[in-house]
């Protein structure tokens, strides 16, 4: 949801904000998912996937998942299909098996928060673009922000932290234009304890 009366969403390619040191990386990772949400790949012990919120796909769905969508592309983009091999409502997550996997280098799992927070993302299927905000509070395996924008189509996006390690993934929100509420996502912690897929070492950063 919006946060505020306008929307911060900068364009990849031309951001320059704080997590501009982080954000290469990442970013390369983050793809469109049948046009109408957001996943990331991320590193796993038994192979990379992509992981994105599970009200977005069902299990056993072939999905199109695009890499490198964006505005002043760097480079060609890569469509490509996937299995979606697990999904959930609580938490709401979902893995998805790639047909091929682009030579990009798949975001790490964190347990640990940090004071801001950004979210890359294809609000309403658009090219990707990258939001801020502030990090509220972890409770109940979901992780609260503020001020940091998101739209339909944002779901499944990785809620990543000052390092570039993806703490959780983006679900739902209340924000409002007034400037109120809060957006939330399920911690990766929380996804690695319901996945059969994941394992606990999955998480490189505590």
């Amino acid at each position: 949801m919006q946060c505020g009366p306008t929307q911060d969403f900068t364009p990849i390619n031309s951001y320059q904000g704080e997590f501009a040191d982080v954000v290469q990386g990442p970013e390369d990772a983050v793809v469109m998912i049948d046009g109408r949400c957001t996943g990331t790949l991320i590193q796993a012990s038994e192979g990379p996937v992509v992981l994105t919120a599970g009200h977005c796909v069902a299990l056993g769905d072939r999905d199109v998942v695009v890499f490198n969508f964006e505005d002043d592309a760097d480079g060609d983009t890569l469509i490509t299909e996937g299995t979606v091999i697990e999904q959930a409502d609580e938490p709401d997550y979902a893995l998805i098996q790639l047909d091929t996997l682009p030579t990009v280098t798949p975001v790490l799992l964190t347990s640990q928060a940090s004071e801001r927070l950004a979210i890359i993302q294809h609000p309403r299927g658009h090219p990707k673009v990258i939001a801020e905000g502030e990090y509220l509070d972890s409770c109940d395996q979901l992780v609260y922000y503020t001020d940091l924008d998101t739209l339909v189509g944002s779901s499944g996006a990785g809620v990543l932290n000052r390092q570039g390690y993806l703490l959780g993934v983006h679900t739902d929100g209340n924000c409002d234009e007034k400037g109120g509420g809060d957006n939330w996502g399920w911690t990766a912690e929380a996804i690695v304890e319901a996945s059969p897929y994941l394992e606990s070492s999955d998480i490189a950063s505590r």
